[in-house]
């Protein structure tokens, strides 16, 4: 298993500083992760330091609370796309899925979605703020919305990934789309039982310490 490949190398602290993203980028390009994920505002210099190294650059939409205007999300995504995000992380509205406003869920996500411009879209359902009936129903907003993942949490919430969680997502999923498995993800240990679960992305802070964990001969596997 190549494990770096499966990970999303993320900073979204408040005080993150340029420095600190262009590091970012530094020891994505040499573990080679999936990508880097970054607030809106480092997109520019995240996509200028992984140009032609493979590592795409995700960045999050409506982000940490969901709470915002679709319009917001949707104008956020645009800019994003156009300052060459290739992926965007977005957060449901949350309070709608707690009311049982499934279309307003769905039409969130849709509006980001048309102005995505082919680029990947990892749908955030705060699993920490969810029953199991509430996560069974975000998954087919996700899926009705055409998204390519649904992802557990923000990392801000209540909780983070567990393997339950992705379990649950996989059994209404199944192979349609991706799942992405987020918060609180700090050990080569956890990182496998979550692949086992079925996410095939994890997104991660720690990256260096899960992938640095792995045998040399390991990381070289393709």
């Amino acid at each position: 298993m190549n494990l770096a490949s499966y990970i999303d190398h993320t900073l979204l602290k408040p005080g993150a500083a340029v420095e600190d993203i262009i590091k970012l980028c530094e020891e994505a390009e040499q573990y080679k992760f999936a990508a880097v994920c970054v607030n809106p505002i480092y997109v520019d210099l995240a996509a200028h330091c992984l140009a032609g190294t493979g590592v795409k650059t995700a960045t999050v939409i409506g982000f940490p609370l969901g709470a915002t205007f679709t319009s917001a999300k949707a104008a956020e995504a645009k800019e994003a796309v156009l300052r060459k995000a290739n992926e965007l992380d977005m957060v449901i509205h949350i309070g709608a899925a707690k009311a049982g406003l499934w279309e307003a869920v769905t039409d969130d996500i849709k509006q980001v979605i048309e102005v995505a411009d082919g680029a990947v879209v990892k749908v955030i359902i705060e699993t920490g703020l969810l029953t199991d009936d509430e996560k069974r129903r975000a998954c087919q907003a996700v899926l009705e919305a055409g998204a390519q993942f649904v992802k557990t949490s923000t990392g801000f919430g209540p909780g983070g990934a567990t393997v339950e969680d992705i379990q649950l997502l996989k059994q209404i999923i199944g192979d349609k789309i991706g799942i992405k498995a987020s918060g609180g993800i700090r050990t080569l240990e956890q990182a496998k039982e979550l692949i086992a679960a079925g996410a095939i992305r994890l997104g991660t802070s720690a990256g260096l310490a899960i992938a640095g964990s792995v045998p040399p001969s390991s990381k070289k596997e393709k």
